[in-house]
């Protein structure tokens, strides 16, 4: 956990890093086929999530590893490309030893999802 970060700062990330992933043309098919249109409610979610990780505030409730198994269409490209914009949101938005902070923290977890994906098993 950083104290260099406040839930503003979390909250202005996520915003702005999702603002990105909504109008980037690899990822946002993706995201649309997952959420739809109702990204309020998702928006949220990654708000209280990044708030737990990074602030330790316990807002986050469930299993992210679960939810993104059920995803379907997902390639290492997607993981490098989500990771490629949110690092160049945190380096615009956040102080460099916060920024580098989060980003470890965004690549330790595509790099758990990642691996979760590459051992899925197909569902008969």
């Amino acid at each position: 956990m950083t104290h260099n970060i406040d839930s503003a700062a979390v909250r202005q990330l996520v915003l702005e890093f999702y603002d990105a992933v909504r109008q980037d043309p690899l990822l946002q098919p993706i995201f649309v086929g997952a959420i739809g249109d109702n990204w309020q409610p998702h928006l949220e979610r990654m708000v209280s999530f990044w708030s737990t990780v990074m602030l330790g505030t316990h807002e986050f409730q469930g299993n992210v590893f679960d939810k993104h198994m059920t995803l379907t269409g997902i390639t290492p490209e997607h993981f490098h490309h989500w990771l490629a914009l949110f690092e160049q949101t945190a380096d615009r938005l956040l102080a460099n030893e916060t920024a580098t902070e989060i980003k470890l923290v965004a690549h330790r977890i595509a790099a758990s999802l990642q691996l979760g994906f590459s051992y899925s098993l197909p569902t008969h």
